[in-house]
């Protein structure tokens, strides 16, 4: 399952990304994984909360992306959700390129299918420019 959260730049998702995946480590029986764009929200986090900082990986498209993540998940049986924030940037996926977007969502959430996994994902796009996206749900649109 992909869970949203959708705005524009600037309006807050990511905090609300934080305050999200530190509530849910709370209650959480799995492991927690949170990628970043880089390690500035390190203290912000439950240290409970695995932070992994992509600019630590030369990561150069959507295709090495999702073999980083795919590693990830392997290495990790107990993997319960995976926060992203920035996830078009991360994953490598051209903000404007809706096909591309939606071919990337498609396979994260046929990866969270196959693993039981949950994504929480913050995209820089608002709400009502989205096309459907299947496998997902809006957890809070700013």
């Amino acid at each position: 399952m992909i869970q949203l959260i959708t705005g524009e730049k600037g309006k807050g998702k990511t905090k609300y990304l934080l305050d999200n995946v530190n509530t849910v480590v709370k209650t959480a029986s799995g492991n927690i994984v949170y990628l970043d764009k880089n390690a500035k929200h390190m203290y912000d986090l439950n240290n409970r909360i695995r932070l992994i900082d992509l600019s630590e990986y030369d990561i150069f498209d959507s295709s090495e992306f999702f073999g980083f993540l795919i590693g990830i998940i392997s290495q990790d049986h107990d993997l319960e959700s995976v926060h992203l924030d920035s996830f078009l940037e991360i994953a490598q996926v051209k903000p404007d390129d809706d096909a591309e977007m939606l071919k990337a969502l498609d396979r994260l959430a046929k990866i969270g299918d196959k693993y039981g996994i949950t994504f929480v994902i913050s995209l820089s796009r608002n709400q009502a420019d989205l096309p459907e996206i299947p496998g997902s749900e809006v957890l809070y649109s700013l």
